[in-house]
Formats: C-alpha cells, structure tokens, sequence
C-alpha cells in the first residue's frame, strides 16, 4: 500500500487541471503553453488535484460505450523527457500542409496558380513546375506551360500534370504544353473530393509518423521513471494525435461541402 501511494504522490503531479497548448486546436493563432509552475513533489498531492473531465463521445466512442477521459500534463515537469509542445508543432505542421494542399490542388476552377507546385520528377530530382517552366493563362479556356528553359524535361512535366489527379490533360505542343482547362462537371467534382481524401489519408499517415516518434522518445525514459509517467505521456501524445485527427475530419468535411456545392 505504501508503495502504491509513493507512486501515486510521484504522477498526480504531472498532471494539471488548465488547458494548455498542447490542447488547442492547430487553426488557432497561437500555440503556446500556459506557464507552469515547478512543484515540488515532496508536497501533498491535494495541492495539485486533477479534473479529468468526459467529453461527449464520438460516434466511434459511442459504438464502444464509453467515451476517453482527458487528462492535461504539467509540460515542465515532463520537459526533460519530450517537449510537448514541440510534438504539438509538428502535429500542426501536418495540419497546415494538409491545408496547403487543398487550398493548391483543390480548386473548383484551374487557374495557372493551381499548376505553380505540380512536382516533376526529372533526373537530377524533383522539382516544382514553375520552376521548369513559364506558366500563363493563355484564354479562360486554356493554361500554357512554356518549357524553353528546360526543354529537356518537357515529357516529365506533361506526365506530372496526367498525373495531379486535377483532372488535367496536357497536350505537348513542342516546348509549349497546352492545359485545356475542364468545365466543372459533377464529374469533376467529384474527382476532387476523392483527391481530397486521399491528401486527407496521406496527412494522417504523416500524423502517425509524429505521434509514434513522440511515444518511442517518451519510452527511451524508462528506468529514469515510472511506468506511470510513461503511461501519462503515451496517453497525453495519443489525446494530441486525436484530437489533430478531428480538425483534419472537419477540414475535410467542408472542402467536400466546398466542392460538391
């Protein structure tokens, strides 16, 4: 029993009633930690009492019975085994390059924009298409890509622009690709939403790479601290990763609502 006390006494601490950083949405302007103050862990636990609230459960919660408890981790007594709000940028990081990609590769209408970040594989790497070549609106009806400056990946760049999923198809014309820009079909429309779950799916790929580094540099402190601590972090770093993964669910949501109109 004494034992199971002393290890309680050591994580309540951890863990802090108030909202911090790590709990705000990515689209918020700024993503700072609240200041936390260094306790001391010889005081009574009572002075750091915890509030584990239960948010109405998602849809996936619900079928489960049971929605998670959410708990809030004194960043800075954690600070020398992962910084939180380090592992929260780079989640939000995924967010806004989520972001960027629908706002390039998802407009309704093609305008000469919508081409400048195409990558075009070449030999010597990958490169954007503006970087290649001279992208202009030649009519409302038709985009040029000028490909004087690097004639030598022309069929590249026709292959990357087949290849955008924006429904594009390119005619080589010499050094001058020509882009007939598509009438906006429900057709169409629909192509855009199945590209935006694909960059959806993709995001969260890269989502799962940060919460899986952030837990294997959590478990590297074990044998410096207690089970339980590594317990709270994992579940602190998973907490983040969800909730990243609803604001991504709610972007797509209305790029699709965006799209289908």
């Amino acid at each position: 029993m004494a034992g199971s006390l002393r290890c309680l006494q050591q994580v309540l601490p951890l863990l802090h009633v108030s909202a911090s950083g790590i709990a705000r949405p990515c689209s918020q302007a700024h993503l700072k930690f609240g200041m936390f103050l260094l306790q001391d862990n010889r005081k009574s636990w009572a002075n750091n009492q915890v509030t584990q609230t239960r948010p109405f459960a998602s849809k996936k919660a619900k079928t489960k019975g049971k929605g998670q408890a959410r708990v809030n981790i004194n960043a800075a007594l954690v600070a020398d085994i992962i910084n939180l709000e380090e592992v929260k940028e780079e989640m939000c990081l995924v967010v806004r390059a989520l972001q960027d990609d629908f706002s390039k590769s998802l407009s309704i209408r093609t305008s000469p924009g919508a081409l400048d970040h195409i990558i075009v594989t070449t030999k010597d790497g990958k490169f954007p298409l503006n970087q290649l070549g001279q992208i202009s609106l030649k009519s409302p009806q038709l985009i040029v890509v000028n490909m004087s400056n690097f004639p030598e990946t022309t069929a590249a760049a026709i292959k990357a622009i087949q290849e955008s999923g924006m429904n594009l198809n390119p005619e080589a014309d010499g050094l001058i690709i020509r882009v007939p820009i598509p009438k906006v079909t429900r057709e169409h429309r629909e192509n855009l939403v199945a590209l935006a779950k694909q960059l959806s799916n993709k995001a969260k790929e890269s989502l799962r790479k940060v919460r899986a580094e952030a837990i294997n540099r959590a478990k590297k402190a074990k044998g410096t601290v207690s089970e339980d601590t590594i317990h709270l972090i994992e579940k602190q770093v998973q907490q983040m990763a969800d909730d990243t993964v609803a604001e991504m669910d709610t972007l797509l949501a209305a790029k699709k609502q965006e799209l289908l109109g």
